[in-house]
């Protein structure tokens, strides 16, 4: 039998530990997949599960259920874990929302709400269509835009204006709601 020293130097039986997961694995999928909506987030679950099966091998009981229901035990705490997760995302999902609801439009919002400028700044080139979406999604000025993208202002400003023209032609109709 390989044996192996974790963290704790207390010594880790890696055959067992694989025997034990390759045994239950299944099962804990399984029983993941009855509890989330999404099957690809079980498979996530069932990962972080035999994360902490490892980390914690040394705690691996000796007879076979309890092994068993102890890799269980993981998995559920590893599920509750992540409903508070989503849980927390939602509410500041919800929260953002609402933050968005009550902002003024700006061209942020316009770009976001109408397919055909979304389409127009999607077929700019990367260069400018990254500092519009910095200077506009991002709410910073040319010279921040500059800074993160690693050019010049000037370089900056010629991008912005050449997709601020390019964005005019190809959206005629809404050319008064961009920047002059």
């Amino acid at each position: 039998m390989d044996r192996v020293r974790l963290n704790t130097g207390r010594p880790v039986d890696e055959e067992r530990v694989s025997g034990v997961v390759e045994a239950h694995a299944e099962d804990v999928l399984r029983y993941l997949v009855r509890r989330v909506a999404d099957p690809q987030d079980a498979a996530d679950l069932l990962g972080e599960t035999l994360l902490v099966v490892w980390r914690r091998a040394r705690d691996l009981p000796a007879d076979d259920e309890q092994a068993r229901m102890w890799m269980f035990g993981i998995a559920r705490r590893t599920l509750l874990a992540h409903g508070r997760g989503r849980r927390r995302r939602q509410v500041i999902t919800d929260r953002l929302r609402e933050q968005l609801r009550d902002a003024e439009p700006d061209v942020a919002d316009i770009v976001n709400r109408r397919a055909d400028v979304r389409t127009a700044l999607g077929s700019l080139p990367g260069p400018q269509r990254e500092v519009v979406v910095l200077v506009h999604g991002e709410g910073m000025t040319l010279a921040e835009a500059a800074q993160v993208m690693g050019v010049s202002a000037s370089t900056t400003r010629g991008r912005y204006a050449a997709a601020l023209a390019a964005l005019r032609v190809a959206h005629g109709d809404g050319a008064s709601s961009l920047p002059r």
